[in-house]
């Protein structure tokens, strides 16, 4: 369940103005989420990312994702297997600001791994934005979190992934994709959080 707004923005506390940047979570954000996945021929967009994009892109909002992909610590895929997947839903997304990665396990205890800033930061840099100017959209807790650590804005988009206490515990949810992005092009003044 959506927490609701007075606005009904679904976020507990007003938000003035539009991001400069939305980063993005990869899979089961933008893309199905296959686990560990290095083909590209597996790459399948969600049926709201490339009109969400669209719209970003139609308002002059930088875009970027923002991905654990742990799947290299694990010895299951390779830098470059992360490459070529990305690089195909770049293609069918119609092209991104910038695409940054966590290539670490969990214990790793690396400043990057979601719910930590690391990926935040850096996409924000590569962009050319502070991180309080971006908000990052993704499906878990870990997604909202590396927002919060970073100085950013955090919108939960619930999935089947999605555990019920990570969305109770979100400041900002949106029930899909390209609501979500257009509750955020329509707060130039307003009240996304």
């Amino acid at each position: 369940m959506a927490h609701a707004g007075s606005d009904g923005s679904g976020c507990r506390r007003p938000w003035a103005g539009r991001p400069a940047a939305v980063l993005f979570d990869r899979d089961g954000t933008l893309i199905e989420d296959v686990p560990y996945n290095g083909d590209p021929a597996l790459v399948r967009l969600l049926p709201a990312a490339r009109p969400a994009l669209e719209l970003l892109r139609a308002a002059g909002v930088a875009t970027g994702v923002v991905s654990n992909q742990s799947g290299i610590g694990r010895g299951r895929l390779t830098h470059a297997d992360v490459r070529r997947v990305n690089a195909r839903a770049d293609a069918l997304l119609g092209g991104l600001g910038v695409w940054v990665y966590c290539p670490h396990l969990p214990r790793d205890g690396c400043g990057c791994r979601k719910p930590r800033p690391g990926l935040v930061r850096e996409a924000a840099r590569r962009l050319g934005v502070a991180p309080r100017e971006c908000v990052v959209v993704g499906d878990i807790a870990a997604d909202v979190g590396a927002a919060r650590a970073a100085g950013a804005r955090g919108v939960l988009v619930p999935t089947a992934a999605t555990r019920p206490e990570e969305v109770r515990a979100a400041p900002c949810t949106a029930p899909d994709l390209l609501t979500a992005v257009r509750r955020l092009l329509a707060r130039e003044r307003g009240s996304l959080s």
